[in-house]
């Protein structure tokens, strides 16, 4: 699905939309993932995770679900390399899930429209070669790339939030986190309870700064 023809597909809905957000959960990529939150509300989007999913239900039938219940869906594959656990061994739980997207894209009733997100230009064409002809989303590593690509895909009627705009949500959220964190009795913001009140921070922030 090139660039271009994501855009086309993009049409007005009643706001509040969902966006599903395919992304790792680890400390190293917690900047990138605040801002992915700051930056889809920021539009009067929703994210939404896979860290919703109930512990007891059938995993891989609940993200097919919550992919079919989302609008557009963001996949980030900028983490390739293998991690630091033994034995070492590349993430597959991304490029699986924009799979499930491609698919419900090409067979579901309703339009669903999804992104790719790099941080390395050309990486894409060699990690997964059968996405050749898509143009990725190339956010360099930063949270101020996430903004702008986030403004580069999401061309669409109805709120388009500025650069600046987004780092100011997303200074709100990084401020309210140690309270969030706190409350939830954890370090760790890569978990459900904690996910949902950032994105309530977000969607507030998102409210009075974004007009």
């Amino acid at each position: 699905m090139p660039r271009e023809r994501n855009r086309r597909a993009l049409s007005p809905q009643k706001p509040p939309a969902d966006v599903f957000l395919n992304i790792p959960y680890d400390s190293d990529f917690q900047r990138i993932y605040l801002a992915y939150i700051a930056g889809i509300s920021a539009f009067g989007l929703v994210p939404r995770t896979t860290l919703e999913i109930p512990g007891g239900a059938r995993r891989l039938d609940r993200i097919f679900d919550l992919i079919q219940g989302c609008r557009y869906s963001v996949h980030d594959l900028s983490r390739v390399e293998l991690d630091r656990k033994h034995p070492p061994t590349p993430r597959f739980n991304m490029p699986f899930e924009l799979g499930l997207s491609v698919a419900w894209e090409r067979i579901g009733r309703s339009k669903h429209v999804w992104f790719v997100f790099e941080a390395k230009n050309r990486r894409l064409a060699k990690s997964l070669s059968d996405l050749n002809g898509t143009d990725p989303y190339i956010h360099d590593g930063k949270v101020l790339g996430v903004f702008r690509e986030l403004g580069n895909a999401f061309v669409r009627p109805g709120r388009q939030p500025s650069v600046h705009r987004m780092q100011e949500i997303y200074e709100d959220v990084s401020r309210s986190l140690p309270d969030i964190l706190k409350r939830a009795g954890t370090q760790s913001p890569f978990q459900a309870r904690v996910f949902r009140e950032i994105c309530v921070v977000a969607s507030a922030a998102a409210g009075r700064i974004v007009k």
